[in-house]
């Protein structure tokens, strides 16, 4: 899978040489903001060279950057030793993510903390509380006066949870998913801490934000979740949601233009396709019409009164959540190593990646110091 070829048709949206996309790619020399029209790829570092510094430019001409040729010829890979590499196509911006942003996502949650992260003891109070607060949540308006009468009532009846809040309460769920340039490509290998047992894949739209918090284009990201971490408490959220590539974005990044727009996030279909070697599939599909915040609300609340100097990607939240049985009945989905992991959408295209464990995925090595002396090196901080 590292190993595979980068295929335009085959990963991107198949009017890609409509749009107008962003990525990173490594041509041997280091990483390389570049700005693909008409099929073209264009070597934007005389303009920025970072992917942040370009976003917050807007400089998205393609006449301002040096044509590398057609993205099909280019001969790009994801394998780590490849002489000509396709990268996360975001560097210097802040990886924030949208948690409980559907309603089957918060009960999931709710389940994960009855639970107390036992994959075995899942069925059971998935039951009991769909049969008690599905419906209900379903249908209220985050924030809402229902909403608010709706939580008095689950106060009374015990079946109140710090997720709930975050699902029908007025502020929404934003975490940090990762470290600055930690995030994997398409192609990648995707970690999953090596002592997880129960754990899943969780596709997703995610938004690119310059620093003032608006939007400039989306793309796709695998935001992998660790159900028994987190289960067992909310506060092992850093542990359940940041390790080794365990956060993968990608191919590039659909600028917003006259052929994609915000309305096509909002109505997104997203389908995610799991494969095991042993011949397992799964097959899901996440709706963006069924999200209980607009992508514009997250946004506000993700940028809120932070500081994002250097933009920021935002995971919108995902309807997915398995619960079909793999192997022992009553335990659910879990990963299982090599299982090989497809997010697609038409308006994005493909974000693939085989799973592996955080211990065993490539180390991450490149850090922001690094960029800049490799920056440095090619004379690219030069500009005045």
């Amino acid at each position: 899978m590292t190993g595979k070829a980068f295929v335009a048709a085959e990963a991107l949206p198949e009017d890609w040489r409509a749009g107008l996309f962003l990525g990173r790619i490594d041509l041997g020399e280091g990483p390389t903001p570049v700005l693909v029209s008409g099929g073209i790829a264009y070597d934007m570092t005389a303009v920025a060279a970072t992917m942040s510094e370009l976003v917050a430019l807007k400089a998205f001409d393609p006449s301002a950057g040096k044509p590398l040729g057609d993205l099909e010829t280019l001969g790009l890979s994801a394998a780590v030793d490849a002489p000509h590499r396709l990268l996360s196509p975001i560097d210097l911006q802040c990886v924030k993510a949208a948690g409980v942003t559907f309603a089957v996502s918060a009960l999931e949650r709710v389940i994960e903390e009855r639970a107390r992260g036992d994959a075995s003891a899942a069925a059971e109070v998935r039951s009991r509380i769909e049969t008690r607060i599905g419906g209900g949540i379903r249908t209220v308006k985050p924030g809402s006066p229902e909403a608010a009468t709706l939580k008095a009532t689950l106060i009374e009846e015990g079946m109140w949870s710090q997720y709930l809040e975050v699902a029908i309460g007025p502020d929404a769920e934003i975490f940090t998913k990762s470290p600055v340039l930690s995030t994997v490509g398409w192609g990648a290998l995707i970690g999953v801490r090596s002592d997880s047992t129960w754990n899943n894949p969780e596709p997703e739209v995610v938004l690119l934000a310059d620093s003032h918090g608006t939007a400039v284009g989306a793309t796709l990201g695998n935001d992998v979740n660790l159900r028994d971490f987190e289960g067992r408490s909310a506060l092992l959220l850093s542990k359940a949601k940041d390790n080794t590539a365990s956060c993968a974005i990608g191919p590039f990044i659909r600028l917003f233009d006259a052929s994609f727009s915000m309305d096509d996030v909002r109505t997104a279909k997203v389908d995610l396709r799991i494969e095991g070697e042993e011949g397992y599939v799964l097959n899901g599909t996440s709706t963006m019409s069924e999200i209980s915040r607009d992508p514009e609300d997250l946004l506000a609340q993700a940028m809120s009164e932070h500081h994002y100097p250097d933009g920021y990607t935002l995971f919108l939240g995902t309807l997915f959540a398995p619960i079909q049985d793999r192997d022992e009945p009553g335990r659910g989905f879990t990963h299982k190593l090599g299982d090989v992991v497809t997010i697609s959408t038409p308006k994005l295209g493909r974000l693939v990646n085989r799973v592996t464990t955080s211990k065993a995925a490539p180390a991450w090595t490149l850090g922001i110091a690094g960029l800049m002396r490799n920056l440095a090196g090619r004379g690219l901080l030069a500009r005045a």
